[in-house]
């Protein structure tokens, strides 16, 4: 049975139902797929450090891997047996960054002396991080730590790691993000929550999204500091701003069924969430100023899945990698 709110209730709540026109009337992107040649590894999490030079991981089949966009060629680092690697974040000096989630640690690439370096978790607790996320000086990652139920801190000079637990049982830390004044959000899985966390102290303080049957799966955060995020369960895009404690959510145009993920803002405030739900997946744009969905283009490729995506402001582009085995960009604004 399929519950159906009202406007009016969602009016009580503060909740915002407009923008839901139907996708068939939006306009359309350019996406282009890259087919990954190492076979039903799952693909995922690239990250774009320039616009010809794309980074991701295998999660299936454990490895770091290299896309050159200009001549198509890849090239694969294998990691140690079941290192399962979940994201990875490159920094501005080249140094690629991983997640290994079965294995309980941050991994650091050199891509100039091929080097690996594996930094573990100080705590057998924590023992699957999940998703990186640089601070605005590059001066620590933050990461979730899904099973573990755990957020952590680590210093990129001395390799410290802090750990604080989530507040709530089960609630998986999942997506995780920085706000322009340093704050950091983290969006609960397990929950109808997100986590507000001081970059400084690691306090810890949740916030509750307005509808019990909510899920979070991943977020963005705008250059005004709203603080967007979608809902996995029941196919809403939300925001909240912390400013004034407020929510609106806006439904998908695919309704209930959207399963929105994989997700990423532009320099111009759109946001882009990728309905998973259906088949093929539907690229989808939300125009956080007019408050409207302006953008709905079907994965070529079908997708099966896009987990988590990374915009890339000089080429205007969002690389998202699929369960396809595929790796691919969406031109999402025009190149500066």
């Amino acid at each position: 049975m399929r519950l159906m709110i009202g406007a009016a209730v969602f009016a009580v709540l503060g909740l915002n139902v407009g923008g839901t026109a139907a996708a068939d009337d939006l306009a359309t992107i350019d996406i282009q797929e890259w087919e990954v040649p190492y076979e039903k590894s799952r693909p995922r999490d690239p990250f774009a450090e320039s616009e010809n030079s794309v980074w991701f991981v295998g999660q299936k089949t454990g490895y770091l891997a290299h896309l050159d966009v200009m001549s198509g060629e890849f090239k694969k680092i294998d990691l140690k047996d079941g290192s399962g690697p979940h994201n990875l974040i490159v920094g501005s000096d080249g140094i690629v960054w991983y997640a290994g989630n079965r294995t309980a640690l941050i991994g650091r690439y050199d891509p100039a002396t091929e080097e690996i370096e594996e930094i573990p978790m100080p705590d057998p607790a924590a023992r699957d991080p999940h998703t990186l996320v640089f601070d605005k000086g590059e001066e620590n990652i933050f990461f979730t730590l899904q099973g573990a139920n755990m957020i952590g801190r680590m210093n990129i000079e001395t390799r410290e790691v802090t750990l604080v637990n989530s507040k709530t049982e089960r609630s998986r830390p999942y997506g995780i993000k920085v706000a322009p004044n340093g704050d950091v959000y983290v969006v609960l899985l397990g929950t109808n929550k997100m986590a507000h966390i001081d970059p400084d102290t690691m306090a810890l303080t949740e916030i509750d999204l307005p509808r019990e049957e909510a899920r979070p799966r991943r977020m963005e955060i705008t250059t005004n500091g709203r603080v967007w995020y979608v809902d996995y369960a029941k196919g809403y895009l939300g925001a909240y701003d912390p400013a004034t404690e407020e929510f609106e959510e806006w439904a998908f145009p695919q309704g209930a069924e959207a399963r929105p993920y994989g997700m990423a803002s532009d320099a111009s405030g759109t946001i882009w969430a990728v309905a998973t739900g259906v088949d093929p997946n539907m690229f989808m744009g939300f125009d956080s100023e007019t408050e409207t969905w302006v953008s709905a283009t079907p994965v070529p490729s079908g997708g099966g899945t896009l987990r988590h995506m990374h915009y890339h402001e000089p080429s205007g582009a969002v690389w998202f990698g699929a369960d396809t085995n595929t790796i691919g960009r969406a031109i999402v604004e025009s190149a500066e």
